[in-house]
């Protein structure tokens, strides 16, 4: 039952991931990614054997073996991956408002047109005024 769960539960992330993957907002790529990421990162643990209330401890007495104690690799493969895509994550989200912000779109293959102007940052590096308005 806990492996079928599991599996469903990879196959979901992955599904899901994809089909933000797929579509052409620079928001739902990020989410895309985070989420194959979320399903890699459960796919990693999986495989090292999902092992219920065992010590990642050798103690004395007890043969030093993996039916005796969890695996400790994978815990630290999925936790340098979330890191990874943590630090993956931020860079793309700041790259998606960038584009957004440049071309006025949320579209990924989108060109700055005369219907949604790029906004310019002028010298301070923010939005200009409105006319008649001093900052």
């Amino acid at each position: 039952m806990i492996a079928w769960l599991l599996a469903s539960g990879i196959g979901v992330l992955t599904a899901t991931g994809v089909w933000l993957l797929l579509r052409a907002r620079t928001f739902d790529v990020p989410l895309g990614l985070t989420l194959l990421s979320y399903a890699v990162n459960l796919f990693i643990f999986v495989m090292g054997r999902v092992a219920f209330a065992a010590p990642p401890i050798v103690r004395d007495g007890v043969p030093p073996t993996l039916a005796h104690y969890a695996d400790p690799l994978p815990q630290a493969l999925v936790l340098t991956a979330i890191v990874i895509s943590f630090a993956m994550t931020a860079l793309l989200l700041a790259l998606a408002l960038k584009a957004r912000f440049v071309n006025g779109s949320d579209l990924c293959d989108a060109e700055p047109s005369d219907e949604s102007p790029a906004v310019d940052l002028g010298e301070r590096g923010s939005a200009p005024a409105p006319e008649g308005e001093r900052r």
